[in-house]
Parts: structure tokens; sequence; C-alpha cells
């Protein structure tokens, strides 16, 4: 399309990284599903896996006494699940934490448990997971509190040998970046820096031993300058604080207040 970049124009033929993609990496998958049989006394020779790709869930030959411990396109997955328990198939299954509970038709159906768990799926893709499973009768949710352990210290260790971890840096206050100063801008904090008040850097004595440097250059600053440097990253540290804790509080309407009063 006339306007369009060479990558504009490429991006759109590349294959879209959706959760209806993800397919689980073994060892996430190996910990999700030991962790569940040790749960819920499954035996693991029952776990059935119909969401693999091309397979027709609907159409499986579900095994008498098999257990569905998979992970189903999220997109569809109040339909999934209802498909289940209309047929009394047990299942422990995937799915997006931040949308748990948007399903009417079985949120009180269903249990689900609340992780706090980023996997990155063979397609790239980084998704906040929980799960939903009907285990657990009686019980809407819950936190999967050594789940989320388990499933956190594995992804480590993937990122541990494939990705290559970048070094965190601190810097005396005589030292200021321009990365710096984007937060301060960020949080409103006014900040500059006269000439006479600081000398342009590129690396510390103590770096270059190591052949290392700032990234993006910075900033020695006088013995004055550094004191109100110190000052105004605590200033944007405080306003960070206070822009995380003033969230708007939604109140709770009489009428839901009523259906609270009605419930056991």
């Amino acid at each position: 399309m006339k306007g369009e970049t060479y990558e504009q124009f490429v991006e759109k033929f590349k294959p879209k990284k959706t959760t209806d993609a993800c397919y689980t990496p073994p060892e996430i998958y190996k910990t999700i599903r030991d962790w569940a049989c040790k749960e819920y006394g499954i035996d693991p020779d029952k776990i059935v896996r119909p969401f693999y790709p091309g397979g027709d869930y609907e159409h499986y030959d579900y095994p008498d006494g098999c257990v569905v411990l998979d992970n189903p396109p999220f997109s569809i997955l109040s339909k999934i699940c209802e498909f289940y328990l209309e047929r009394g198939i047990p299942f422990f299954l995937f799915a997006p934490s931040l949308t748990a509970f948007s399903s009417r038709k079985t949120v009180m159906r269903v249990c689900h448990i609340i992780c706090d768990a980023s996997i990155v799926y063979d397609n790239g893709a980084t998704v906040k997971t929980s799960f939903v499973t009907s285990y657990d009768d009686g019980i809407i949710v819950r936190t999967g509190v050594e789940l989320t352990r388990e499933i956190n210290r594995v992804s480590a260790e993937i990122r541990a040998r494939t990705v290559k971890q970048l070094p965190k840096y601190e810097y005396s206050h005589h030292v200021v970046t321009a990365a710096m100063i984007q937060k301060y801008a960020r949080y409103g904090v006014d900040f500059q820096v006269n000439r006479g008040e600081c000398t342009c850097i590129k690396v510390l004595d103590s770096q270059r031993a190591r052949g290392k440097g700032i990234y993006g250059g910075g900033l020695l600053l006088s013995d004055a300058k550094a004191i109100d440097h110190a000052a105004a990253e605590r200033a944007a540290a405080e306003r960070a604080a206070a822009e995380k804790a003033n969230a708007h509080v939604w109140e709770l309407s009489d009428r839901e207040r009523d259906i609270i009063a009605s419930l056991g």
C-alpha cells in the first residue's frame, strides 16, 4: 500500500502470535501435570491431550476414566468447559489469568486456580496463565501458590539456558543518563544540569577494565548537582509509589450489597 514502509508491508504477512496457537514447552507442561496429579490424585496414565494441531476435541475418542489436562484455545474455553461438564469428563485446563472470570455460563461451575505465572509458549507469545478445573467441587477460586512457584522456577531455568541475561547496573548519583532523566519526566520531577556542573562521560574507570561502558553515554556531575540528582531520584520513586496506590476504587451499589447479604 502507498505510504507503507517495507517493514510494515512484510509484517502483514507474518503469522500472528495468538493465545489459540500457544503450544506448551514440554518442561512447563510436565511441571503442571505433576502438580495436578499430586494435588488431585490423578493417574498420569489416564491423562489425554485432545488439543493438538488439527485435533478435534468434540470428536476425540475419550476412554473411560480419562482426565483432560491440556492447553486449549482460549477463545473458546467456555464452550470447551461446557462440553466436558455436560459429559462428566474431568478436566484441568490452562486459562488466561486476566479474563478467567469472563464466562457467565461456566464461572460458577468450575474452580479457577489463579497463578502469577507468565509462560513463554513455543510460538514466542508470553501469556499470564492460570487454570480452570472440574476438581475442587464447591470452590470457585483459589490461589495456586505452589503451582506459581514451580512454573516460575522452571520458566527461569528455561530463560537462563536460552536467553542472554543482561546485567543490571547501579551508578553513583554523580552519574546521570538519559534513561534516568526520562523517568523523572514521566513522574513530573523537574531536573536540569547546567554547563559547569557536568562533563560528558562514556565509561567509568571501573568499567573500562571490564570492557564495559555507560549505555548511550552520560554526564558526570559535580558534588552539588549529585545531591540534586539524588533528590530527583527519591521524588520519582515516591511519585511512582503514589501513582500505584492512587487507584480508583469502584464502590458497591445497594443492590449489590443486598446480594452480598443473601450469600452464605
